[in-house]
């Protein structure tokens, strides 16, 4: 990790993301939110225009989300996708993401003072059940198949957290 000689991939979960970034630096744990979810907006607003109609966008997003979870530079065993994707319903669907981080801070909040196991799994994945829900609410079927299309990958890649949390 950036100048403190720890290598992330080795220590807590493995994973480079901000949960377990966290474990050991809340500002470097920004930084790496910032710089995950900007990849995310990046990809989605740099392709944007020449990817024509609502599918071609979300495909745009969920190559950026892919490509963070599968990167080459870490033996394609990278995050777990959720601030990327953040990133990519930023561009997209921005008015719906407010509700949803709101959720996830409060979560987060919650499940510290509770010591929560998994409280970082439980705070993503509720918020990207309410993002579905908001666009089934908001925009219609479609929009909502690609979010739950989106929201099964992600859960996918929390799925030892699960294991974690249904074996206590």
């Amino acid at each position: 990790m950036w100048g403190t000689g720890i290598d992330i991939t080795r220590f807590g979960s493995g994973n480079p993301g901000f949960n377990n970034v966290l474990r050991y630096s809340k500002w470097r744990a920004a930084l790496c939110l910032l710089g995950d979810a900007g990849k995310g907006l990046a990809a989605v607003w740099l392709l944007s225009t020449a990817a024509e109609g609502l599918l071609m966008r979300w495909g745009c997003g969920m190559a950026a989300i892919a490509g963070h979870c599968f990167t080459p530079f870490l033996r394609f065993q990278g995050g777990k996708g959720i601030a990327t994707a953040a990133g990519v319903m930023l561009y997209l669907y921005p008015s719906d993401l407010l509700p949803c981080v709101l959720l996830y801070i409060l979560l987060r909040v919650i499940g510290a003072k509770l010591a929560w196991a998994e409280r970082g799994m439980i705070a993503s994945m509720s918020a990207s059940v309410l993002f579905v829900a908001l666009l089934f609410w908001r925009h219609g079927v479609r929009p909502a198949a690609l979010g739950a299309i989106l929201l099964a990958f992600v859960a996918w890649r929390h799925k030892k957290n699960f294991q974690t949390l249904a074996a206590r």
